[in-house]
């Protein structure tokens, strides 16, 4: 069999590399009635009393989550604990932070049943995620995978004519094995994969890609790429008119379709199967209403000129994404994705959820601070080895997020709960 090109292989890499097909089927697959029996997760009613507030707390603390900055029993008490984080310290801005979950999850990486921490100020948010997660429970779990990762810098190179554009590409594929060297030297954790090149007359935008480990990885690739541009200016023999660090082609915080049609952070699909008979109980709508109206919104979202199709995967991952320090600007690309529902041929609802740009790490930048450690450490999501497990947990949050409010939308309840709890 001859190996897939360089787009495939960089598009869904992760499904190229699974040698042992049947176990990752096994991880993938839903529940069966006794493991379902085996699991004794806990979903909760809306109580803010500090009655509720203190059952949560005893719960978690059953299952061996405990909090110290997040509840309070410890303060951070010197501004130092933020260098590198914030300049001009001041103060903190308080977001309140819930409970959703038991969220079940049946993944290559994110295996079992999750309570997730939620940052919002948004009265309903977390209400309707944990509506949709109680449906994935009864409905023997989510399945999810990330398929392929990748993080770009793309520098702009400006020269007086087309023709040394041209000498320019082609001295550049040449040292791509230096390239390789000094990113090696920059970073003990990023690896250089592929350098693509985009050409507008007597410019060019080079694309260095690169994994970078469990951290998101924007400063990791500013800093390997800062240094391979500084090689090529000491080295190549035509000086360049201009030249920048980035020449906004990457899609860094922003949303494109570019990162769209590849993959920019994560890339990470998931899929459940929701019985009908839980549909109407847990989500109080049908398969056949939810799939009409995912059909409906998609023909609107298509003409509002939207990249993607998907109804507010942005609002569970900002209370995700503050909960457990990351970047929250990438919210910009990481929202961007596709929801897609349709009735089986048993008259069960089949729901998938993909986003192709998720930026997300488990070390590095915020995840470090005192309650943001405490949010990743809950879902067992903190330091080296747990990015892509963190990642298919947010795709899985994300799905939860897609169920509740399509059903909601499907039979006209959206108003009423946001009346109810949003006030």
């Amino acid at each position: 069999m001859t190996k897939p090109d360089k787009r495939v292989g960089k598009v869904d890499r992760e499904i190229l590399n699974l040698k042992d097909i049947s176990e990752i089927e096994k991880r993938l697959k839903p529940l069966t009635e006794e493991e379902i029996s085996m699991r004794n997760g806990q979903s909760f009613t809306i109580d803010n009393s500090l009655v509720g507030v203190e059952k949560r707390l005893e719960y978690l603390g059953n299952k061996k989550i405990y909090f110290e900055y997040l509840n309070g029993k410890i303060r951070i008490e010197s501004s130092e604990t933020f260098k590198g984080n914030i300049e001009n310290f001041i103060g903190m801005a308080q977001i309140p932070v819930g409970l959703a979950g038991p969220l079940w999850i049946n993944g290559k990486n994110a295996n079992g049943e999750f309570y997730v921490p939620l940052a919002t100020t948004e009265g309903a948010l977390i209400a309707s995620y944990n509506r949709g997660m109680r449906a994935i429970k009864m409905s023997y779990g989510v399945s999810t995978l990330c398929l392929s990762e990748g993080v770009q810098r793309s520098p702009f190179f400006k020269f007086e004519n087309i023709g040394t554009v041209g000498l320019f590409i082609t001295w550049v594929y040449e040292h791509t094995e230096i390239f390789h060297e000094l990113v090696a030297k920059s970073s003990r954790f990023a690896k250089l994969i592929e350098i693509t090149t985009k050409v507008e007359g007597n410019s060019v935008i080079l694309t260095f890609e690169y994994t970078t480990g469990d951290a998101a990885g924007q400063n990791m690739v500013t800093i390997c790429t800062d240094r391979i541009c500084k090689y090529i200016l000491s080295h190549f023999s035509i000086k360049p008119v201009e030249w920048y660090i980035e020449s906004n082609y990457s899609g860094d915080k922003k949303a494109t379709a570019l990162s769209f049609s590849n993959v920019r952070g994560k890339k990470v699909t998931s899929e459940v199967v929701i019985p009908k008979t839980v549909v109407e109980r847990v989500l109080q709508s049908t398969p056949e209403k939810m799939a009409r109206y995912c059909r409906a919104s998609t023909l609107a979202v298509a003409q509002s000129g939207a990249i993607g199709i998907q109804g507010h995967i942005a609002n569970g991952l900002t209370a995700l994404f503050i909960a457990c320090g990351q970047d929250v600007a990438c919210i910009s690309e990481s929202s961007v994705g596709i929801t897609r529902m349709e009735v089986t041929e048993q008259g069960d609802l089949y729901t998938a959820v993909t986003l192709p740009s998720l930026i997300v790490g488990t070390v590095g930048g915020g995840t470090g601070l005192p309650t943001q450690r405490e949010c990743l450490e809950m879902l067992n999501c903190f330091g080296t080895g747990k990015a892509t497990k963190f990642a298919e947990i947010c795709c899985a949050v994300a799905l939860a997020g897609e169920l509740s409010i399509v059903a909601a939308m499907s039979v006209d309840h959206f108003t009423r709960a946001h009346k109810k709890l949003g006030r």
